[in-house]
């Protein structure tokens, strides 16, 4: 059976493995086909990879994750087999990317004002810095565990602390300036690229949002497709299969559908690179449809 994982995430974005150790791993966990879709950056394509991956007989998908917001909540745009040579999209991911330090400074502050310790300085050197690096940040240091304590009972995972402290109607909530989910799906057909609005069952468990809302937004960004086989995992690690419901969605909505894991570390209780340590597979059509409706073509296209 083919394994296949679009969804995963390097030390360029909030990863904790290296681009050529995610091929490692993917080549460990028999996955063939491969994209990482680390967050409003594609430095993690270089030649370099490329040819790593094909010495291990492993395809890849070029990927970017890009962080849009809607009146509503955070929105998460994938972009799929885009030119990564495409001068113009490269610029304006970096635009992004660039406002993710200016919204670790001003959110600093904030966390800092709730009595809390963060590392600016070092988190301030990582390229593509994340609510998920500066909420680790602050729940793996040792000066906050006596506060931690006193306001969550226990040491909160990041994720706690992000949708406790950091999201809307939080505390240390700080406007992050973004592009909306239309201007990214812009932006990738710009580049040549397959648009798919990532993991819709987070926005349901996360946001509360209703399907008339996830609907409204299609219609304005207009995707390709929709990540419909994901597995969501809630702050309580609840695991929550709902594919087929968003297999039928997506069907509903003339969308086709992809597939991935959201690797980021191996935690013991969220997917590993190919679902690994899942009960999860797909069957071999499902997964040449997949490949086919990216147009990939066999040989590493837009390289």
């Amino acid at each position: 059976m083919q394994k296949i994982d679009l969804h995963i995430h390097t030390t360029m974005s909030d990863g904790s493995l290296a681009p050529k150790e995610i091929v490692d791993e993917a080549y460990k966990n028999g996955v063939s086909v491969i994209a990482i879709a680390d967050h409003d950056t594609i430095d993690a394509y270089t030649d370099d990879l490329f040819s790593y991956a094909n010495s291990k007989n492993i395809r890849i998908i070029p990927a970017v994750e890009i962080s849009t917001k809607t009146e509503k909540a955070g929105i998460h745009v994938l972009g799929y087999n885009f030119n990564l040579k495409n001068q113009p999209f490269r610029e304006k991911l970096s635009k992004i990317r660039n406002a993710r330090h200016d919204y670790l400074h001003n959110v600093s502050k904030k966390i800092n004002q709730l009595g809390y310790f963060i590392n600016v300085e070092q988190l301030d050197r990582i390229d593509a810095v994340t609510k998920a690096h500066i909420a680790l940040d602050v729940v793996n240091n040792e000066k906050n565990k006596e506060i931690l304590l006193q306001n969550f009972g226990h040491i909160p995972s990041k994720g706690e602390f992000i949708e406790t402290i950091m999201n809307e109607n939080c505390p240390a909530y700080v406007k992050k300036e973004t592009v909306t989910p239309k201007e990214a799906a812009e932006m990738i057909r710009k580049a040549n690229g397959k648009v798919v609005l990532a993991h819709p069952v987070a926005y349901v468990h996360e946001d509360n949002f209703t399907d008339e809302d996830i609907l409204n937004i299609i219609n304005e960004m207009k995707p390709d497709g929709l990540e419909a086989n994901y597995l969501y995992i809630d702050r309580n690690n609840n695991i929550f299969d709902e594919t087929e419901k968003w297999n039928k969605f997506a069907k509903e909505n003339n969308l086709f559908v992809t597939v991935g894991s959201d690797f980021h570390n191996k935690d013991g209780i969220r997917p590993e690179i190919g679902f690994a340590n899942t009960n999860f597979v797909l069957e071999d059509n499902v997964v040449d449809e997949i490949i086919k409706n990216l147009k990939f073509r066999g040989d590493f296209a837009n390289v």
